[in-house]
């Protein structure tokens, strides 16, 4: 078990991914600044997925930098702890996306 969460752009192919054990609290805060708890089911994802606006996400990044003090500097983010730089990852891929598309589809399994 555990919670392996996919960002797809609109052609169905996938574009960001971020894994987390099921006792790793980290996956939590991916769930929140997405504003996605009700995905959240404990030991996993609940299966359901669902559309984010390019500003759904780009206010994920604002929340995220918020929260850990970021300011996406290159040197900064190599340094960053394992589930940070995940996290960051997956919301700029998801955000790139959303940027060409409008809108970018995360399953939380």
């Amino acid at each position: 078990m555990g919670h392996d969460i996919s960002g797809y752009n609109k052609a169905g192919k996938e574009i960001a991914y971020a894994r987390f054990s099921m006792g790793n609290y980290n996956a939590t805060i991916l769930y929140s600044l997405l504003d996605a708890n009700k995905y959240y089911a404990g030991v996993s994802g609940s299966g359901g997925s669902s559309t984010f606006s390019r500003q759904q996400i780009e206010k994920a990044l604002n929340d995220y930098n918020q929260l850990f003090n970021n300011n996406n500097s290159p040197s900064e983010k190599d340094s960053l702890p394992w589930d940070q730089k995940q996290i960051l990852n997956f919301i700029l891929n998801c955000l790139a996306t959303a940027q060409k598309e409008e809108s970018v589809r995360v399953y939380f399994g």
